[in-house]
């Protein structure tokens, strides 16, 4: 090594990755040690704070039709068809245990599913986990005392459920149509946001 490094054209290219790697490095620390996860959700609840994130309460003005033709299964391992819930609206998020953006909104959607309807609108908490995981997932919400409906995919999800990053929340009219679709962290503790919904 101190022979090859010797070499000054060596030593030239080494000097300019050396920041590289030791950033490679410090990101993989902090991301297996969960410390990233951390840090991602104390900038989050931050800016949640600030309103910045709130929710959309205007529907998509091009909507499409949702594609009810799944199941998936909740944390007591009973087998659900989607295709229940049409006729009602359907507050649909996709999240997973270790994603510190969706653990940061959750507190909102927990409120927000404490004000409104049951009867009317539907909530999906759809966790994307790995199979083997679940357990984790029903650690998590007793641990944080969650009390909205939570589920897993018991197979097959829609081509439209098959998204690049979460959170990801789709809102659906009780006409089977996607009339919101949210990426990432977003406050839906808001009375805006609960109107729009109520007013589906």
């Amino acid at each position: 090594m101190k022979n090859i490094l010797k070499n000054p054209r060596t030593a030239s290219i080494f000097k300019m990755i050396r920041p590289w790697i030791t950033l490679v490095a410090l990101i993989l620390v902090l991301r297996y040690t969960g410390i990233l996860a951390g840090i991602s959700v104390i900038t989050n609840t931050a800016m949640m704070r600030t309103g910045v994130l709130d929710a959309d309460s205007e529907p998509l003005e091009l909507t499409k039709d949702f594609d009810y033709n799944f199941s998936i299964t909740d944390l007591e391992n009973k087998k659900v068809d989607f295709n229940q819930f049409k006729g009602k609206t359907v507050f649909l998020n996709l999240w997973a245990t270790w994603c510190g953006p969706c653990r940061v909104e959750m507190p909102s959607i927990q409120k927000l599913y404490n004000e409104v309807n049951h009867d009317d609108i539907v909530f999906v908490m759809l966790s994307l986990d790995r199979a083997e995981d679940k357990e984790k997932v029903v650690k998590f919400v007793n641990d944080k005392q969650h009390t909205f409906p939570v589920y897993v995919p018991a197979g097959y999800l829609p081509e439209q459920l098959n998204v690049s990053s979460i959170p990801t929340t789709f809102i659906i009219s009780p006409e089977g149509k996607i009339v919101s679709k949210k990426v990432g962290t977003a406050n839906y503790d808001t009375e805006e946001f609960k109107t729009f919904l109520e007013k589906l």
